[in-house]
């Protein structure tokens, strides 16, 4: 089905955060959307305001009238939505085209000079900075993003004028060999999603793949020592970068942090060099971000000068090294880190912004199949903390697998200061304890607790 002929668009799985952006993608396309999720959240209440009919209840009887041509209605669903699911059994029974959302980005991406950004961690930070920047220059740009962009309130961006699109290339199901980039950029291939992949050397593979995808004359940016050898056209440029080995053909010097702001050079292939670079989000990690993002934009035309003044700017994504709160007695972060790097990472971020201060962190595993094949490295990372506070396992798609459970990551953090919880008694343990710095972490449904936390925090 081409993308002109849509009237209606059905999404199985909607309240995801990559599927409402094409959600928000097809309505501002007059296209009438509706669909399904298991269960209601901030977002989808916010798809519900902007138009979108969705419910949250597997009924064939729910699905509003408008949607009954095969001829005209697309349905997108996520990998997450199991096999059996009513609904989507009901679409594929009566002959309607049935699509995964990332073939939905196949078609835009292919008909666009598509920026895609893969990586086991900081594809959403990378994403967001590319697009920020892209979208404050005189370029300009689309994007499909994996987070909620603090500044625009969404996680899409359009542009009258501009065919360049920025797309978080998701690594989960092989979605990101769907994809048709125009410059491809990788930030890390860390082992991850091995209920999928089964081996390391498979989820590596898989961005070996991805490489080969970059369309004839395209470009791909390469984190320096990623473990991975590029599989490209013969025509595809290959370009590296860091934060700290100047070797990399765009790499950062003379990074400065200290005092609430990290202030870095960037040095760009050609050995120009933009100096004195403020980071809007100023933690360490986004020094290597921000020189990933800066090297695809500046080769897709943006000034060293439009670079500067955006990077100021770049306020963050949502659940990102999100600083929800900060006063003279307590600070709140909210980050979506849930492997172990991306929770080392984001830890020592912390330690170095608030020196000398003490570290609580509020971790909530996510997935039975994550918890169980990185248990030990779950524990290396959140040793590093001064306090721990484990949640329960957030399944998402996954049934418990018998013996996985948080405590298998509690009994090897070498921290005394330790203890496991549920969701629900969580409130209540902030509200009798004393903090400094709490760091919440978690890819789940931790979120929701993120503002009931702020609130008892912040009366005190």
């Amino acid at each position: 089905m081409e993308i002109a002929h849509i009237r209606s668009a059905y999404f199985i799985g909607a309240g995801g955060i990559g599927m409402s952006a094409l959600i928000r993608w097809f309505m501002a396309r007059r296209v009438r959307v509706a669909g399904y999720d298991r269960t209601p959240s901030p977002l989808t209440g916010h798809l519900i305001d902007e138009g979108a009919a969705i419910h949250f209840e597997d009924d064939v009887h729910l699905i509003p009238d408008g949607f009954s041509d095969p001829q005209t209605t697309l349905v997108v669903y996520t990998p997450a939505v199991p096999s059996d699911h009513t609904e989507l059994n009901h679409f594929r029974r009566s002959g309607f085209e049935v699509m995964k959302r990332a073939e939905v980005l196949g078609l835009i991406t292919s008909a666009s000079r598509a920026i895609c950004v893969a990586g086991t961690h900081g594809k959403t930070t990378v994403s967001s900075m590319t697009a920020h920047l892209l979208k404050q220059s005189h370029v300009d740009c689309n994007a499909f993003l994996g987070g909620i962009l603090k500044g625009y309130a969404s996680n899409l961006m359009l542009s009258d004028h501009s065919d360049l699109t920025v797309v978080e290339a998701d690594e989960y199901d092989r979605s990101f060999h769907r994809l048709h980039p125009t410059t491809a950029i990788i930030t890390s291939a860390d082992p991850d999603h091995l209920d999928i992949y089964g081996t390391p050397a498979a989820y590596r593979e898989a961005f070996e793949v991805f490489t080969s995808l970059i369309r004839p004359g395209g470009t791909l940016i390469i984190k320096k020592g990623a473990p991975i050898t590029p599989r490209l056209q013969p025509d595809v440029r290959c370009y590296t970068y860091s934060a700290t080995d100047t070797s990399a053909d765009f790499h950062a010097e003379n990074v400065r942090i200290g005092g609430g702001e990290a202030v870095f050079d960037c040095v760009l292939s050609d050995g120009t060099c933009i100096a004195d670079i403020h980071l809007g989000v100023p933690v360490r990690i986004n020094v290597e971000n921000g020189v990933a993002a800066i090297a695809a934009v500046w080769l897709h035309g943006v000034r060293p000068d439009e670079i500067r003044s955006a990077m100021a700017t770049f306020s963050g994504a949502e659940r990102r090294f999100d600083i929800r709160l900060r006063n003279d007695r307590v600070v709140l972060i909210d980050d979506y880190a849930h492997h172990p790097e991306e929770l080392t990472r984001s830890i020592l971020s912390v330690k170095e912004l608030y020196a000398g201060r003490r570290i609580t962190g509020i971790f909530q595993p996510h997935l039975y199949s994550r918890t169980r094949d990185f248990a030990d490295e779950f524990a290396r990372s959140l040793s590093l903390l001064d306090e721990l506070i484990l949640v329960d396992i957030y399944p998402a798609r996954e049934e418990p697998i018998p013996g996985v459970t948080s405590e298998m990551i509690l009994e090897h953090v070498t921290i005394a200061d330790k203890r496991c919880c549920t969701k629900a008694e969580l409130p209540d343990i902030i509200a009798a304890g004393t903090f400094d710095v709490v760091l919440i972490l978690g890819a789940g449904d931790i979120d929701r607790l993120v503002e009931p936390i702020r609130q008892i925090l912040a009366q005190r």
